[in-house]
């Protein structure tokens, strides 16, 4: 049976770093499971492999980042979808795919093989369902199909959107069906200590800024990004621009994206924590390597 390895953990633990010693060692590519980065433009804020002047990704391939424009909407489905694509290919070459991301949805979507339904955009009914406040969407959306609001985020107001745009457009929905991947699946998890993650957190976010992360949001405001797709873009393009536009001072910026981070964090290893079979580790190669060589 086919192998397929999967890096999952929390943000800033250092599982870009993990996935690409992994990817050298057993002949692997890596496939980033992370709802921004298949955008352009969005380099320092989403944290890309490639903008680290000190990455060892060379030689490495990364699928699953910067594929679309930061102007157009990506779905999960989609993503879905094409990372199916992208295994199979790694598959043909006799090569190891290596799923890692921070974003759990995207990773479960493709372990479980969820089955999206086709829908098309149903532009009026989005826009009646954009008013309204995230609490009254989930609300909605769990008295609709309560297993369906299990696998969104209660804060991500545009898949709430997007789920109850499908739902309420179709009369004979059918229910979430799941058709698992057939691979041979080991699924490496890091877990670290909560102050550790929130030092690391913040040596993060310091570095992000001082390698000109501010200025990355200014020139995506310049080209004509709204505010409000900066805001659906995430924690640092939305308080950045609150700054840029001097809603924020530099020092409150940070203050509050600190602390959002951190409880994103917490959020993450809530859904993470919901995987099955995780083999936790301390971001050890040699750790990896053992569970590796023991389960394969």
């Amino acid at each position: 049976m086919n192998k397929l390895l999967v890096v999952i953990g929390p943000t800033a633990v250092g599982k870009s770093d993990l996935a690409i010693l992994l990817a050298k060692k057993y002949n692997g590519e890596i496939i980033s499971a992370d709802s921004r980065q298949v955008y352009r433009k969005l380099d320092l804020g989403t944290g890309k492999v490639e903008m680290d002047k000190n990455s060892k990704s060379e030689g490495i391939i990364h699928h699953m980042i910067d594929i679309v424009d930061v102007s157009e909407q990506y779905s999960i489905a989609e993503f879905q979808k094409e990372t199916n694509k992208k295994i199979k290919e790694i598959w043909s070459k006799g090569k190891l795919p290596i799923i890692c991301g921070g974003s759990p949805l995207y990773a479960i979507s493709v372990l479980e093989g969820w089955q999206f339904p086709k829908t098309k955009p149903n532009l009026e009914l989005r826009s009646e369902l954009e008013s309204k406040s995230i609490e009254e969407l989930y609300l909605q959306l769990e008295s609709l199909d309560s297993k369906r609001a299990k696998t969104i985020e209660k804060k991500n107001k545009r898949r709430l959107v997007r789920a109850l745009e499908i739902l309420l457009d179709n009369q004979n929905i059918l229910p979430l069906v799941k058709k698992p991947i057939k691979a041979d699946i080991i699924i490496l998890g890091i877990k670290k200590d909560r102050e550790e993650i929130k030092k690391l957190i913040l040596k993060r976010l310091d570095k992000r800024i001082e390698l000109g992360m501010i200025d990355e949001v200014k020139k995506l405001k310049e080209s004509g990004i709204s505010s409000k797709r900066l805001d659906d873009l995430g924690l640092e393009y939305r308080y950045v621009n609150l700054y840029l536009d001097e809603k924020l001072s530099l020092v409150e910026m940070k203050e509050q994206l600190y602390n959002k981070i951190n409880q994103f964090a917490k959020r993450q290893m809530t859904w993470f924590n919901k995987f099955e079979n995780v083999s936790w580790i301390e971001n050890d190669i040699n750790e990896a390597k053992k569970i590796i060589n023991l389960k394969w």
